[in-house]
């Protein structure tokens, strides 16, 4: 089993890289190989919105995208994967500009006939709900109003629905700049738990399957 951390933070050693850090080791706690994007580091270029990847190439199961940087190589290590740690700070309301060039460039994970208007592109590989991803966010804002990263969960997750992924947990870190160490290790503890329990859920999601 293989679990992705994909962390859209610019501070690569800051405290949402070491919540995804501590997920991670939480899920290799239980036997998974895991490993961490800190998306900063990788050339990821904005999507220029021309569909040609979901337009063509149907058979695939990665469309095919002409911008030439590191996205095809996640991609597909993305779609090796069985689960996902999605991890960004709240800026502005919503992802960081690193976080969101990530999202929009999966793209090519969908498809969709040219012409056809008013439909959702659909995904290419359906994973009937054995891949399981876990959410979290970290903000300012302390933790009484961690309804202001719903819009940040909502982005981070909005594909997993089309392409049939739970969602096991979603956590939001308030107060982020005045975390005290009794804090910082309580939510480490948290985080790695969800490690654990994303692994857990999709070994019980297999179980199910028959897998």
């Amino acid at each position: 089993m293989k679990i992705l951390g994909f962390m859209g933070s610019p501070r690569t050693k800051g405290l949402c890289a070491q919540f995804t850090e501590s997920a991670l080791k939480g899920a290799a706690s239980r036997g998974a190989e895991v490993k961490q994007f800190n998306l900063v580091k990788y050339k990821i270029k904005y999507c220029r919105g021309c569909h040609s990847c979901v337009y063509k190439n149907h058979e695939l199961p990665i469309g095919i995208c002409p911008i030439k940087d590191d996205m095809a190589g996640i991609l597909e290590e993305y779609l090796a994967a069985d689960g996902y740690v999605m991890a960004c700070p709240v800026y502005d309301f919503t992802v960081t500009s690193i976080m969101k060039a990530f999202i929009e460039r999966r793209f090519p994970l969908f498809y969709k006939q040219k012409g056809l208007h008013g439909k959702v592109p659909d995904a290419r590989v359906k994973q009937g709900f054995k891949k399981k991803a876990s959410l979290i966010a970290t903000g300012d804002a302390a933790d009484e109003y961690a309804a202001i990263a719903e819009p940040c969960f909502e982005v981070m997750s909005g594909h997993f629905m089309i392409e049939e992924i739970d969602v096991v947990d979603q956590l939001y870190v308030g107060l982020i700049h005045s975390v005290d160490e009794q804090r910082y290790k309580e939510k480490m503890q948290q985080t790695f738990a969800m490690g654990v329990r994303l692994v857990e859920e999709i070994e019980k999601a297999r179980q199910q399957g028959g897998q």
